[in-house]
């Protein structure tokens, strides 16, 4: 792999580039689905290719080839430099990159047991001995439940002298019953919602996940949904369990602190960001209890690994710090902007075909000091919810609705019962202002989302977000 490295940057190098880099990717995924007790679905596939990437004229030139071949190597490399001249005549400003040291390094991601060989036969038995638990009660019309697994195997090189090589393992499963009766459908997921939950980790996630042992709770919790009343409507207190909470950070602070987004580079897409650079290091996000950290060496997580795609070191900083906004996630070319020496190393791209862009980096709000008895017994009229089921939000990353599988009424400081198709509604700095208590480091959960997208052409990213359960006061609930 060395020479093949070496190869393309000489070449980017020789046809007039700047800067270059290359990355070579192979990645293998494998994926069994089952639904209502029969294999819905198998795939085990996998690809290997190269991506070139250069700076000439102070513009980014890119191409790609799943050829992995010198002559291949030679006229991409060549390719994306003339790419990049092509669109500095249209530049309006030249790229700069933050400074960061080349790198020499080897990073895996630490696992106990390989997924990938366990056999398909173990893998489709434990999703049909779910299957068997779920639909053992005749209202549970649809029983779904997968398994997927992803190896990524990078090699990267830079003009600047950086080499890199990774091996990125992340595991995931998981399953949801629907029950159905008199016209009433309800579902309930197992981890969670969205295809179940995902970390970087082996196969000892799958079992620690006791999908089995959980199938019996999430189908009576589905019939018992059907003749549950609804969530009222009006301003109550609300719970927010971390199942709930990854969606929550995702969504209203994940994307509204993406640099790129903030900058305007995502609005013909996907919207802007309310948070502004002028707010930064002044704005009040969130109450002073609320704090945000961006972490892609969290042990788990979906985005960790030892350095992104323009070859950074991966850090831990605050997006969000006793409510004030104190960051962004940035890379290389707009760290700068926003007065950063380095890049916070959030630039990845899907695959080997590609061209890296700013993502989310795995971002948790940090645990509090209430117990769960006292974030429930403060509560004299509220609801508790967890699971997402639908979401919208606007551009700006403002405005929301957040819907939920499962809400539990509680007056008094106590749970009295279920409700169903629980809904809230609030505006970002206003929900997170209405933030009074966090639970503890004892109940704080890392959630995985394996499928973020973004960007035209459009890619696909994880990352993780980590929450102990969380109270927010006077929040809308209903319609």
């Amino acid at each position: 792999m060395k020479d093949m490295l070496n190869l393309a940057l000489d070449a980017a190098k020789s046809a007039g580039a700047d800067y270059a880099d290359i990355r070579i990717v192979n990645t293998r995924r494998q994926g069994v689905q089952t639904r209502n007790g029969e294999l819905a679905g198998l795939m085990d596939s996998e690809d290997l290719g190269f991506g070139v990437r250069v700076l000439a004229g102070g513009a980014w030139g890119f191409a790609s080839s799943n050829r992995l071949e010198p002559v291949e190597l030679r006229s991409k490399a060549v390719e994306a430099v003339r790419i990049a001249r092509a669109s500095a005549t249209l530049n309006r400003d030249s790229v700069q990159l933050a400074p960061e040291p080349a790198w020499q390094d080897f990073w895996q991601t630490p696992i106990q047991l390989d997924p990938f060989t366990i056999s398909l036969q173990e893998k489709l038995g434990l999703l049909l001995a779910c299957d068997r638990v779920l639909r053992a009660d005749p209202r549970i019309k649809e029983a779904a439940a997968s398994m997927s697994f992803l190896r990524e195997h990078q090699y990267y090189a830079s003009s600047e002298g950086a080499r890199i090589e990774q091996i990125l393992i992340r595991s995931g499963a998981g399953y949801t019953a629907t029950a159905v009766e008199n016209g009433e459908a309800q579902e309930r997921s197992y981890p969670m919602s969205h295809g179940g939950q995902y970390m970087g980790l082996g196969w000892e996630l799958i079992l620690a996940l006791d999908l089995v042992g959980n199938a019996e709770r999430v189908r009576e919790e589905a019939i018992a949904l059907l003749s549950a009343p609804q969530c009222p409507s009006g301003t109550f207190d609300l719970i927010l369990k971390p199942q709930q909470l990854v969606l929550q950070i995702h969504e209203s602070v994940g994307h509204a602190s993406e640099l790129d987004r903030v900058l305007g580079y995502e609005a013909n897409y996907a919207g802007t960001s309310f948070a502004t650079t002028d707010k930064l290091g002044s704005f009040r996000y969130g109450s002073p209890i609320v704090n945000l950290i961006a972490d892609g060496t969290v042990p788990g997580g979906l985005a960790t690994q030892g350095y992104d795609d323009d070859g950074v070191r991966q850090q831990r900083w605050p997006i969000v710090q006793a409510g004030i906004l104190k960051g962004y996630m940035t890379n290389r070319e707009l760290a700068q902007r926003i007065g950063e020496e380095r890049s916070r190393g959030c630039n990845r791209a899907e695959g080997w075909f590609h061209l890296p862009i700013t993502r989310i980096n795995n971002l948790s709000l940090m645990p509090g000091t209430h117990s769960w008895e006292q974030l429930v017994g403060e509560v004299e009229d509220g609801v508790i919810m967890d699971a997402n089921k639908c979401w919208s939000i606007d551009q700006q990353r403002l405005n929301f609705q957040f819907g939920c599988e499962i809400g539990w009424r509680v007056k008094q400081g106590k749970v009295t019962g279920l409700v169903k198709n629980p809904t809230y509604q609030s505006m970002t700095p206003v929900f997170w202002g209405a933030c009074d208590a966090i639970c503890g480091p004892e109940e704080w959960k890392l959630v995985g989302v394996a499928n973020c997208g973004k960007g035209q052409p459009g890619q696909t990213a994880e990352m993780s977000h980590g929450s102990s359960p969380a109270r927010f006061r006077g929040i809308q609930l209903g319609v």
